[in-house]
């Protein structure tokens, strides 16, 4: 594979996970460690990552509060259009964080009156400008990888909730392994949140369908419904629809 190749792969998987594992780049692309260490200083000297100990994160998701290059954002539109109709006046509403999660933040109704819950400080940011909604921040870690809070303190704050949905941005998604990702951390929170709620709506674009991390969050029967940006008769989503899943 090209140096042109494997950047462009690299630049890829940054940017649809927010973080990438050096060790993965290098499997997955089977090339030594010294080369993959050479394309991400690269990278990293053009802006277009920032490294660190590893592996690497998104520029988009992690250079300020609110991310103004945002990957794949009209389709991300797409995905928040569909999950905002999901949401009815009155609900507790939990959500995790990633830039879908703003983007359906960013479309809420004006008028909305609900309560939503997150560790998402980002996610809340947004939340906070609509003058009818409630928003719980949960404490504890801030996580510098998801910039959301973790640890057992926010998860026993998690327990105690009993939501009506749980909007899920997701990492990765594959119908016979299930929901994954690639921070422990993250994936307690994520795995607390889907006990502490009714319905379970995982929101993606359809570039992480059929995707799998290092760490699983669930399998996919804990999954409700599944939201992306491509419609829901596309033949990806065929095996999701077979699985029990409402597609949208």
């Amino acid at each position: 594979m090209l140096k042109k190749e494997r950047q462009a792969h690299i630049l890829r998987q940054v940017n649809l996970h927010n973080r990438v594992l050096s060790a993965d780049l290098c499997q997955e692309m089977d090339v030594s460690e010294d080369t993959i260490r050479r394309d991400l200083v690269e990278l990293s000297d053009l802006g277009q990552i920032i490294k660190v100990h590893g592996g690497a994160l998104s520029v988009s998701f992690h250079t300020s509060l609110q991310p103004t290059r945002v990957y794949l954002q009209d389709k991300k539109k797409v995905v928040a259009e569909k999950a905002v109709r999901m949401i009815r006046e009155g609900m507790f509403i939990l959500t995790t964080g990633g830039t879908t999660i703003i983007e359906m933040a960013k479309m809420l109704p004006p008028d909305l009156k609900a309560t939503f819950i997150t560790g998402s400080l980002h996610a809340a940011m947004e939340y906070i400008q609509h003058p009818h909604i409630d928003v719980i921040l949960i404490g504890d870690r801030l996580s510098r990888n998801s910039r959301i809070t973790v640890g057992g303190e926010a998860i026993e704050k998690i327990k105690e909730i009993k939501a009506d949905i749980c909007f899920l941005g997701i990492n990765a998604i594959d119908a016979e392994l299930g929901i994954s990702d690639n921070d422990w951390d993250v994936v307690q929170v994520k795995k607390a949140m889907i006990s502490s709620s009714s319905k379970v709506v995982a929101v993606t674009v359809a570039d992480k369908i059929n995707t799998v991390q290092k760490l699983k969050v669930c399998d996919i029967d804990k999954i409700d419904v599944l939201v992306t940006d491509v419609h829901p008769e596309n033949p990806l989503l065929e095996v999701y629809h077979r699985k029990g899943l409402q597609v949208l």
